[in-house]
């Protein structure tokens, strides 16, 4: 507790906040490669304390200075005027390197359980929040953090780049998969043309299964969206790609609620064909991650296994579906 508090001083200081106004520091959970701390001053100002792992930690290629993508996404979020977290704080070369983050108010979905005409209506209000965040655009393609190299002058480039670090991730740490590497590479390249359709770079969050999607409660009106947080992941990229995390191991198409709401914000929903496969190839991406993660992350055994059993199906119906689509599509 000793070295979390005096951590916290320090970031305030840096920050010009006024670090005798400390009042509490509590662990959050969530987090799967960053320590994240709530820290509460006297006066009840929350703030959210992201601390990267020492760079000796194993993990992904494109994970390196996470804290510069989410920054990126939180000036992104502010800009399209969706309710997110905003950075106060940026040091991500530092000797201490740190994001420190305004809270924002509710609790994740899974914990609030909304259900009925509210979770209708929350959906819905997620859809027009997506939909505004993807009319905030860039420059290039790709992972703002340089992670993976410089931004791509298009997405094929990019999205190219992207699934072939997180492939030498899985040569490097050789999880369980239900093809080998190999072959999950060649349905990649076959299926590559389909991404030059997309030519506008928007702002992706790409984590936003519900845990990062907090419910607000407020004592004086109705539910709603308290903020979309965890932005660690973004990129510049297609739109479609954050509906693989909006519908994780599912089909957005199931989500009316949620398509209303993006179609009321002025985002294009048409899942033709062509965008289909891309979608496709994006939730593949999606399952490789979280395969491949899970041995750098040391998960243990049966923790191992639920991913396997709950992803692996997941990922070997996608690459199907994707090599059966590439067939007409190249």
């Amino acid at each position: 507790m000793g070295d979390s508090w005096e951590r916290a001083r320090r970031v305030l200081a840096d920050a010009g906040l006024p670090p005798g106004a400390l009042a509490g520091v509590r662990p959050l959970a969530g987090g799967t490669y960053n320590t994240v701390e709530e820290i509460l001053l006297s006066d009840g100002t929350r703030y959210v304390l992201k601390v990267p792992p020492p760079p000796t930690v194993p993990g992904l290629r494109h994970e390196r200075r996470l804290l510069v993508a989410e920054a990126g996404f939180c000036a992104g979020a502010e800009r399209a005027g969706v309710p997110a977290p905003r950075a106060v704080s940026l040091a991500p070369d530092d000797t201490e390197p740190h994001l420190l983050l305004t809270a924002c108010p509710g609790v994740p979905w899974p914990e609030a359980a909304p259900a009925g005409e509210e979770r209708e209506a929350l959906r819905t209000e997620v859809g027009r929040q997506v939909a505004r965040l993807h009319r905030v655009t860039g420059t290039a393609f790709g992972y703002p953090s340089g992670a993976l190299g410089p931004l791509a002058p298009d997405w094929r480039t990019a999205f190219t780049a992207m699934a072939d670090a997180v492939l030498a991730d899985a040569r490097d740490h050789r999880p369980w998969l239900p093809l080998p590497v190999d072959e999950v590479a060649a349905v990649f390249r076959a299926a590559a043309p389909a991404l030059d359709a997309v030519t506008v770079p928007v702002l992706v969050h790409f984590d936003l299964w519900p845990g990062n999607i907090l419910v607000d409660r407020p004592a004086d009106g109705r539910a709603r969206i308290g903020g979309l947080i965890d932005g660690e992941r973004m990129f510049w990229g297609d739109p479609l790609a954050d509906f693989v995390s909006l519908a994780l191991l599912d089909d957005i198409r199931r989500d009316d609620a949620f398509l209303a709401g993006y179609a009321e914000g002025g985002g294009p929903v048409v899942l033709d064909e062509g965008a289909r496969l891309r979608l496709a190839l994006y939730g593949a991406y999606l399952d490789l991650i979280m395969l491949t993660e899970t041995v750098p992350r040391a998960v243990g055994a049966e923790d191992a296994r639920r991913v396997r059993e709950r992803v692996g199906p997941h990922l070997a119906a996608t690459l199907e579906d994707i090599g059966e689509a590439s067939k007409f599509t190249s």
